[in-house]
Order: C-alpha cells, then sequence, then structure tokens
C-alpha cells in the first residue's frame, strides 16, 4: 500500500527535486502540490494524505500557522517540515505545533526519506543537522515552554494577519479567504489586538521573526 504525500513549497525546482527523490521510492505517491499556504490548506482537507511535506516559510499562510490548522482538520495526516531554518525557535515552534518531523533543506535527500517514511509508521525524526541533542529534549522544551499570545490567534485571524504582513488591503484579503472586507478587517485588528501590535512596522518585525516573512520583504 503506497504512502500518499503533498508537497508544500513556495519554489518550484524544490518541489520537482524532491517529487523525482520521494516518487523514486515504490511505496510513496506524491498526489499534490502546493505553492503557498492557503492552497496547502485546501489540498489537506480535500486529500487527507498520510504525509504533509511542508516549508515554513511561504505566502498566504506561514507554514507554522498552517501546522495547527492542518492537525485540526485532517488529524491523520503527518507532517514533516522541511526548512532552511536550523534555529532552536523555528524547530520548538514546529514541535509543539504537531511536526512529526523537521529536516533542513540542502541535507541528504535519504534524510526526507527517512523522514517522510517514519512519519507515516507514526514515528518521529529529527535532522542531524539541527542539533546532536535528541528529538525526546527537544519535545521537553516545546512542553514546558510558556504560553504563546500567538497560539490564541484562530485560523481566520492567523491567515488574516499573514497577509496583512505581505502588506494586502482588507478588500485583497477578504478575496483571497473568501470572506467579506468587514469580516478581513475585524479578523486582522482582532490578531492585532491579541499580540500587542500598534503598527504596520511593528506588524513587519514580528512577522520577520515569526518566520512569516523573509528579512527582505
Amino acid at each position: 500500500m503506497s504512502i500518499s504525500v503533498v508537497l508544500a513549497d513556495d519554489h518550484p525546482l524544490v518541489r520537482r527535486g524532491l517529487r523525482g527523490t520521494l516518487e523514486a521510492e515504490p511505496d510513496f505517491a506524491v498526489v499534490a502540490e502546493a505553492g503557498d499556504g492557503l492552497e496547502t490548506v485546501r489540498l489537506i482537507e480535500r486529500l487527507q494524505p498520510d504525509v504533509l511535506v511542508l516549508d515554513l516559510m511561504m505566502p498566504g499562510l506561514s507554514g507554522l500557522d498552517t501546522l495547527p490548522i492542518i492537525r485540526l482538520r485532517s488529524p491523520r495526516t503527518r507532517i514533516v517540515v522541511l526548512s532552511m531554518q536550523a534555529g532552536e525557535d523555528f524547530v520548538l515552534q514546529a514541535l509543539k505545533n504537531g511536526a512529526s518531523g523537521y529536516v533542513l533543506k540542502g541535507c541528504d535527500p535519504a534524510h526526507a526519506v527517512e523522514a517522510v517514511r517514519l512519519a507515516a509508521e507514526g514515528r518521529r525524526y529529527l535532522s542531524p543537522g539541527i542539533s546532536e541533542r535528541a528529538f525526546d529534549a527537544y519535545q521537553e522544551k516545546a512542553d514546558a515552554a510558556p504560553p504563546d499570545p500567538h497560539d490564541l490567534l484562530t485560523p481566520r485571524e492567523r491567515q488574516a494577519l499573514q497577509l496583512a504582513a505581505e502588506g494586502h488591503s482588507n478588500a485583497a484579503i477578504a478575496e483571497r479567504l473568501s470572506i467579506s472586507p468587514r469580516t478581513a478587517e475585524m479578523h486582522r485588528a482582532n490578531a492585532l489586538r491579541k499580540l500587542g501590535l500598534k503598527s504596520r512596522e511593528e506588524l513587519i518585525r514580528y512577522a520577520i521573526r515569526r518566520g512569516m516573512l523573509h528579512p527582505e520583504v
């Protein structure tokens, strides 16, 4: 029985390379690809795959904010993060939000194959390039971390916040999320209030710090 996989990364070349690597394995079937977080959520809801391979920095909705939404809407789907981000904060947030594995881009392709296969089996994987410490040590720190105000955001507030950080107007946010401009404005305002952000500059700094935006944005 094949393992169904969805690939989510905003770089087509990365997706193409990863697809080739996984489909060389007889038990893997890549069933779809996504280039942004919103598209990823829609695909996972519809396809309910065994494994999602997820980049952290994507437009529309960051990988970190995609994680809890997918856990809610497709509980059976295991998630393997594939990222350039080796910092402990990113790893901890990914684990805290339900990732089964964390693999660094640029690693040997065999690591990605192993991570996906272990995730499908309900097991965990941490790229050896991240740290010499065991996965359990990361998980313990993630569990012991103080409450994060970001966790109080609803899925819609996370989506509106990301799009606002990318520079979209309330009207554009409404169109992307299929809601009214007034509702989009409400979600955006609620997210900023919960996070204590009072200006666009503060929002941009926050978004970069959390990996929602690249620093050059």
